[in-house]
């Protein structure tokens, strides 16, 4: 009768056992991976809340950093990342057009200011006939730079400029400034030689410029036509419609993340859902 016992007893253990292991997989399978893709470890200061906030939802977010701007949209193409996060639409659409992925944008992030600076005036209004303006060289940059300086009254562009002007788009010097082209990595070791320059937001950062102090003129997303250089989170096109990453985006585009964009990258970036 003991031996009864003990064997039901022993038997009862392993059903336990089977049924607890049982249930440990099922919440494991439970959790739901979306990796995403970035170009820099510096995003993770964004992501962090977004991350925690899904953790909650057995949602497991895992950033991947890639540092070759060609590899995140063939990651996504490929199925080794759910998203990616990294690029603005002009980039995205180069892409699509050159490699065929189908790749869809689900929502915009930021925009990437492009501020004006200077280390020697301290208004606008100070700026001279003949004054040095440095500005980035490359076309996309060089572009906008003269869509800032538009927008800052210091030039005036034909209507048939397109969304990446160029110096023959220029209709009108009106402040008679003398526009100095050079790499863009270079705009903000300039500013103590030039009146002013443009300087991109992540050499802006670098270089210790804050837009509240240093800037004399803001870029903004009211600035542009369309929206070319507006950042976004990107979907394979089979995957735009998911709910989760919905989700995601509306989590991203948050109060939370333009506190992170003001204090952390100092204001650098702009809130490009808001337009």
């Amino acid at each position: 009768m003991k031996k009864l016992a003990k064997g039901l007893l022993l038997a009862l253990v392993l059903v336990i056992g089977v049924v607890a292991a049982g249930c440990g997989d099922s919440k494991s399978a439970d959790v739901q991976k979306v990796r995403i893709g970035v170009s820099s470890s510096a995003e993770e200061v964004i992501w962090k809340p977004i991350i925690d906030k899904f953790k909650e939802k057995n949602v497991d977010i895992e950033l991947v950093v890639f540092t070759d701007y060609t590899q995140p949209n063939a990651a996504l193409a490929n199925k080794e990342i759910e998203l990616n996060a990294f690029q603005h639409y002009k980039f995205l659409n180069n892409e699509i057009k050159k490699h065929g992925y189908e790749i869809t944008a689900i929502g915009d992030t930021m925009l990437s200011a492009l501020n004006l600076y200077s280390k020697n005036i301290h208004d606008i209004k100070e700026i001279k006939p003949g004054d040095k303006i440095a500005v980035p060289n490359d076309t996309v940059n060089f572009g906008r730079a003269l869509t800032v300086l538009q927008a800052a009254g210091l030039i005036r562009l034909k209507s048939t400029a397109g969304t990446t002007p160029e110096l023959s788009d220029i209709e009108e010097n009106i402040a008679k400034i003398e526009i100095v082209q050079v790499d863009a990595s270079q705009t903000a070791s300039l500013l103590p030689d030039v009146t002013a320059a443009i300087v991109n937001g992540n050499y802006a950062v670098d270089a210790g410029l804050d837009p509240d102090k240093d800037a004399i003129f803001k870029d903004g997303v009211e600035y542009y036509k369309g929206n070319d250089y507006f950042n976004v989170i990107a979907a394979r096109t089979e995957d735009k419609d998911k709910e989760l990453y919905k989700e995601i985006v509306k989590a991203y585009q948050s109060d939370t993340t333009k506190e992170i964009y003001k204090k952390d990258f100092h204001g650098q970036y702009i809130p490009a859902w808001e337009r």
